[in-house]
């Protein structure tokens, strides 16, 4: 739906976006930096140098108090009294018949202290699930309003945070977060992110933000720091087959049907919310299954394509869609994930999708598309 750009809220890193010249989308009611110049170009710098991101858009919500622990092994499908203090977790957040409502990274920054990051689009969601499935010993908070989100991501990536925080990033654990200073002003810094490649995300205030990522720029510019907008951040998530919510995740599926099945923590004592649902879908095995596509042509599966089994006998039956699909920068053929019928992933299935009028072969690949180099 078109949103009128007076009816969006603005990061507060808006003043520089626009000093860089980035052009402008809505999503999820945020005006966000799409690009800068190339998407192509943003691309590139991230697999090959490092890109620097705005994620200001993301919930931020914490939870806090003596059973917070036990409020979020409730609420979520992760074991996440488990997950130790400094320590973070992708989870899922269902609802009773097991249908994905969000899918998040939940760090544990105190053992009575966790700290949410959510898709933006279910940042309200998410904060009323929580306070439903609470307990009177446990606060949940929305900061989002009062924080940034600042990060960055790619083989250079470490070289421009060491800079900024005088911390040594590369000793952090893969899933875990510290709180240091960045440019003089109190940061939490997380290995973590979502382009495929190896990276970090900054938490600040938001009065810190500009100040943060001009620091940010001025470090990386030696390693080749390139500011990079939501466009290519889609293409490098896409490239790494993660899912995204509202495409490959939606409440119509459970995380069996997103090849997710091992973030549910079935093992953990009690009770959790979609507990029943999961346990019986599980047993029963998921009809259809996520998987990766690629086109040896020049037409590009969009969202919503029809993916339909090849036969010379017959006219193509449709075995699925498209969630997600791109020209691949990195890999120059145009990729897709598609969710399709379970037995429509058999070899040796000639599949197609249906591009505007047209049914462009295409190959199960396996996901994710792209690793970055050890």
């Amino acid at each position: 739906m078109h949103q009128s750009p007076t009816t969006l809220t603005r990061p507060p890193l808006h003043a520089a976006h626009v000093e860089l010249g980035a052009r402008f989308t809505g999503f999820a009611g945020w005006s966000m930096p799409l690009r800068y110049g190339s998407e192509a170009a943003e691309h590139r710098a991230v697999r090959e140098r490092a890109g620097l991101f705005d994620l200001s858009h993301m919930g931020q919500i914490e939870v806090r108090g003596p059973l917070a622990p036990a409020v979020l092994d409730h609420a979520l499908v992760g074991h996440l009294s488990a997950v130790p203090v400094g320590r973070a977790r992708y989870t899922m957040l269902c609802d009773d018949d097991g249908g994905v409502l969000d899918d998040l990274v939940a760090y544990r920054l105190a053992a009575d202290r966790y700290l949410l990051v959510t898709n933006a689009v279910n940042t309200s969601t998410v904060l009323t699930a929580l306070r439903q499935r609470r307990s009177a010993a446990a606060t949940v908070s929305d900061h989002t309003a009062e924080r940034a989100i600042i990060a960055v991501q790619g083989p250079r990536a470490a070289d421009t945070v060491e800079a900024v925080t005088g911390a040594e990033p590369t000793r952090l654990g893969y899933y875990s977060a510290i709180t240091v200073e960045a440019a003089g002003h109190p940061a939490l810094v997380a290995r973590t992110g979502y382009t495929g490649e190896d990276g970090f995300e900054l938490f600040v205030r938001a009065e810190d933000a500009a100040g943060t990522w001009r620091a940010l720029l001025a470090a990386g510019a030696p390693h080749g720091l390139t500011p990079a907008g939501l466009a290519c951040r889609d293409t490098l998530r896409l490239e790494a087959g993660m899912p995204l919510y509202g495409f490959e995740l939606h409440a119509g599926v459970s995380p069996f049907e997103a090849g997710l099945g091992r973030v549910v923590a079935f093992d953990k004592p009690g009770e959790f919310v979609g507990r029943a649902a999961l346990t019986e879908r599980r047993a029963i095995g998921a009809a259809s299954t996520l998987v990766g596509l690629t086109a040896a042509g020049r037409r590009v599966p969009r969202t919503g394509d029809p993916v339909v089994r090849l036969s010379e006998a017959a006219e193509p039956e449709q075995v699925g869609v498209v969630t997600s699909g791109a020209p691949s920068p990195t890999l120059h053929r145009p990729i897709a994930m598609a969710r399709l019928r379970a037995d429509a992933t058999q070899v040796p299935a000639r599949l197609g999708v249906q591009v505007r009028g047209h049914t462009e072969p295409v190959e199960i690949a396996p996901l994710p598309f792209y690793r970055r180099p050890r």
